[in-house]
């Protein structure tokens, strides 16, 4: 779905911020020009690489903006997907080199966070090996903070939280619902499964990081796995 929409957000006077995001089954890219936001994206399985490329000649074509002419491109960081970090991360940094475009790697559990909407949230991404990646978030007005920093972890060793009226959101939810709602109880009052990371979602976190100079060069941009030893057995780990 293509489309531009207005957004509550500071309108920087001139901004042009790409986003793209693999790290689920879902590929999205999406284009912030100046405070209006045109957004892609589809199931991909295992076509991400495939089709991420012509995504974005899309959302520039449609936005009318080159690519030399980006402030910045913001990409999912992790954790997610291996094979999916790895392409959004190369494919930022191949279209940012050659502009010396920065980089700004988004959470995506943040992300989540963001999509959601809610005032407290739990976020959890379906790990595989009988996992979870985790991390709760609290809005505020300037954005969401981070109570429960990114981890992974079995979905009956998530952590706890204070309070209540939290509303889980993401795959976790959705292939191990029943554990964490007893793990949760009823500090848990909404779910929703089928929230993902949206590209759109990361290219509205990156502004205020790019207004405020900051971002990486191409060469030092880097996915984040969180599971650093998935080669090994569970009982390994």
């Amino acid at each position: 779905m293509l489309g531009y929409n207005s957004l509550s957000f500071p309108r920087p006077a001139s901004m042009n911020i790409l986003a793209l995001d693999t790290s689920t089954e879902y590929c999205s890219v999406a284009l912030w020009r100046d405070g209006a936001l045109c957004e892609q994206g589809a199931p991909a399985g295992q076509t991400h690489s495939e089709i991420l490329l012509g995504m974005v000649d899309s959302v520039l074509t449609e936005g009318g903006v080159r690519l030399e002419a980006l402030d910045g491109i913001a990409y999912g960081q992790g954790p997610g997907s291996f094979t999916g970090l790895r392409i959004a991360c190369a494919v930022a940094q191949g279209l940012a080199y050659s502009f010396g475009i920065p980089l700004v790697g988004i959470g995506t559990l943040h992300a989540m966070a963001a999509a959601c909407g809610a005032g407290r949230v739990l976020c959890c991404l379906d790990a595989r090996m009988q996992e979870v990646y985790h991390a709760a978030y609290v809005r505020s007005d300037d954005g969401y903070v981070e109570v429960s920093a990114p981890r992974v972890c079995a979905p009956e060793a998530v952590p706890g939280v204070a309070g209540d009226a939290w509303t889980g959101c993401g795959s976790g939810f959705a292939v191990y619902g029943d554990v964490l709602r007893q793990r949760y109880g009823a500090a848990l009052a909404v779910v929703d499964g089928s929230v993902h990371p949206h590209a759109g979602d990361m290219a509205r976190l990156a502004v205020p990081v790019l207004l405020a100079g900051g971002g990486v060069a191409a060469e030092d941009a880097a996915p984040l796995y969180i599971r650093d030893k998935v080669a090994l057995k569970t009982v390994e780990r």
